[in-house]
């Protein structure tokens, strides 16, 4: 009987092979990552799915490792759409802007995202993961907040 020999455990190639297959159909250059345009009519779960939880996870749990990732789930900082909005807006710690104007976005490659979009993962994130806030950001007040405007990514 031939034995098989191999340096990794079975259990890790396992995992190994269900990670490469789940992260099959996203790439880092996907125009819906990059594009200067935002990322399309994606709504607010969406948008957390496809952004939001490569960092905070699905579940919203939050990670630590190579950087430090909030728990989204059941965090009391959220009871501030304002907070929540901003943060998403301008960033924090590290995380990226997603409200950089166009020239900015295009100049950056980062993602950008509308009002109306911010303002839905926004009561997407304050509704889910057992949070019970009430959707309260509108369009209109996402609007009316500071957003970045220079490459500093400040609100000025």
């Amino acid at each position: 009987m031939k034995q098989r020999h191999s340096n990794s455990p079975p259990h890790l190639v396992g995992l190994l092979a269900m990670c490469a297959a789940a992260a099959g159909a996203v790439y880092a250059d996907d125009a819906a990552f990059t594009s200067t345009e935002g990322v399309g009519p994606l709504n607010g779960q969406q948008i957390f799915e496809r952004i939001c939880a490569g960092c905070h996870m699905s579940g919203g749990e939050g990670a630590a490792g190579a950087g430090f990732y909030p728990k989204l789930a059941g965090d009391k900082k959220l009871v501030s759409w304002e907070y929540a909005a901003i943060t998403v807006l301008n960033g924090r710690n590290g995380m990226p802007s997603f409200g950089l104007p166009a020239a900015e976005a295009q100049q950056t490659r980062a993602v950008q995202l509308s009002d109306a979009q911010i303002a839905d993962v926004v009561n997407y994130v304050r509704s889910h993961f057992g949070n019970k806030f009430k959707p309260e950001a509108t369009t209109k007040q996402v609007s009316a907040l500071p957003h970045p405007s220079t490459s500093t990514g400040m609100p000025f």
